[in-house]
């Protein structure tokens, strides 16, 4: 049975959680720095984006909260990315993050 949009954000949030709750963030450069922090930042908007979709009362509302789900959501998957070239993620975990939020996207509207 497939899960809800939010379910499966959650799971993604969990396992991104864990990924960078094992990083030294301070012997990270500026740059690798920021991008942890984005992704910290993403993570909690993208969930707090797809909770108010599935809370929608109306159409209108669902549809809004679809499209900025949706772009939070690639903003997410390139932010994944763009951590890898840092070693935060691998290429493996890249990939399955990556079809896992092409899923939630696919699942918005």
């Amino acid at each position: 049975m497939p899960k809800s949009p939010f379910l499966a954000i959650k799971q993604v949030e969990t396992q991104v959680g864990t990924t960078l709750r094992a990083v030294d963030v301070d012997s990270l450069e500026a740059d690798g720095r920021r991008v942890v922090l984005n992704i910290k930042r993403l993570m909690v908007d993208t969930r707090l984006d797809i909770r108010d979709y599935e809370l929608s009362e109306t159409r209108e509302e669902q549809l809004k909260y679809a499209h900025e789900g949706k772009k939070r959501l690639e903003q997410f998957r390139r932010s994944i990315l763009t951590a890898s070239e840092y070693n935060i993620f691998s290429a493996i975990d890249v990939a399955q993050l990556t079809a896992e939020l092409d899923q939630i996207r696919e699942d918005l509207l």
